[in-house]
């Protein structure tokens, strides 16, 4: 059924067929002219006429997307499904900067282009005040950080998030969507002005410990730790945190991450995996002489209903809230057969997105967060 009655549209397939799951985003998601439409697919879907079918079906709209570790649907968590959000053209203006080889690219050029969006946006909707820049990474890249303290000034008050591709649990081949074809080694960075009411965010349910640890031997190239606490890294981190390194998995890292302190405030630095010599692999950067302190969780359910209330502002609820959500938060999520609660919660707070390898928020590339924007009916919704 279309997503009528609200600003934002939202749709979902399951159907493996592109052209027949690309009619039923279309169907859903109606057929009024959009500024914008992201999709996020699961790796299963990833095809050679996936593209084709984008094109066919949106003609004269710019699509953005990515693979997926994970889908968030108008349902709540699923898998294995294409996830399509449109924002309409009479509430909002895009203009999309596609970055492909992002390990060669000049940092003066990429700041020029963003400026560049910014004044396209400015000149089609010059009465409109709302803002935002979303950006899609390559999560198999390992470059995030870079791009986006690349990106970040030159948007100014302009407030950004955005999340890694992913790859289910597989860790092998991810990919990003636009300018018609799907790209390795890219990013994007769409710029949307608005009409509506907007809320950038980010958030995690954890605090810090007095447990601490210091990174003793690393790769930062690669996100490796090799020593903590000048012992091999997987062994020690295992210690630290009262496991067996024989019980170190995906689970594990995700009940028992890591945060360091950056500007006054804790940020999680998730462990992706263990490499079979013992090294330990990071979602994000990571460097020697970085002091980790193992963080404490809150209940996730409690803590997501409770951040969810504090998006209500004086006019009401959102209208939609678009997220990228880590995959270690899923993880947790399954492990405590939490996925039917968490569920109920994104599905009444109309929350639509993806789960990724890692979340942009302004200048910083995050992990184990839920990072997005609330958008809410502008002030003359009655008008």
């Amino acid at each position: 059924m279309p997503d009528f009655g609200r600003i934002v549209r939202r749709a979902v397939t399951s159907s493996r067929d592109p052209a027949e799951a690309l009619r039923e985003l279309r169907d859903q998601l109606g057929w009024e002219k959009f500024a914008l439409v992201t999709i996020f697919v699961a790796p299963c879907h990833l095809s050679g006429l996936l593209a084709s079918a984008i094109n066919a079906t949106f003609p004269d709209v710019p699509v953005i997307g990515c693979t997926t570790a994970g889908e968030i649907t108008p349902d709540g968590i699923a898998d294995d499904t294409i996830v399509a959000v449109g924002f309409p053209a009479s509430h909002f203006c895009a203009s999309v900067q596609l970055l492909t080889d992002t390990d060669k690219q000049d940092g003066a050029g990429i700041a020029k282009a963003v400026l560049d969006q910014l004044s396209e946006v400015a000149r089609i909707a010059p009465d409109w005040q709302g803002e935002f820049a979303f950006m899609l990474n390559d999560g198999m890249a390992r470059n995030e950080d870079r791009i986006v303290a690349t990106i970040y000034p030159a948007l100014g008050m302009v407030p950004l998030f955005g999340g890694s591709a992913g790859d289910g649990l597989s860790f092998h081949e991810t990919a990003l969507f636009a300018g018609g074809a799907f790209h390795k080694r890219a990013s994007v960075l769409a710029i949307l002005r608005t009409r509506c009411r907007i809320k950038v965010f980010r958030f995690d349910h954890f605090g810090p410990t007095d447990t601490r640890m210091v990174v003793t031997s690393a790769d930062p190239e690669r996100r490796l730790v090799r020593e903590i606490n000048a012992e091999p890294a997987a062994a020690e981190y295992a210690r630290m945190v009262g496991k067996d390194p024989g019980q170190l998995s995906p689970f594990v890292f995700a009940a028992n991450p890591v945060m360091v302190k950056v500007g006054g405030q804790y940020h999680v630095r998730a462990i992706q995996k263990i490499e079979d010599n013992g090294d330990l692999r990071f979602f994000s950067a990571i460097d020697e002489g970085l002091v980790l302190t193992v963080a404490e969780p809150e209940d996730i359910v409690t803590h997501l209903q409770r951040a969810m209330d504090e998006l209500v502002d004086t006019h009401g609820n959102p209208d939609t809230i678009v997220a990228c959500e880590c995959i270690l938060r899923k993880l947790e999520i399954d492990q405590t057969q939490a996925r039917r609660r968490i569920s109920s919660i994104l599905a009444k707070n109309r929350v639509v997105g993806f789960h990724t390898y890692g979340e942009q928020f302004n200048m910083l590339h995050v992990n184990q967060t839920f990072t997005g924007v609330a958008i809410y009916a502008p002030e003359d919704a009655d008008a």
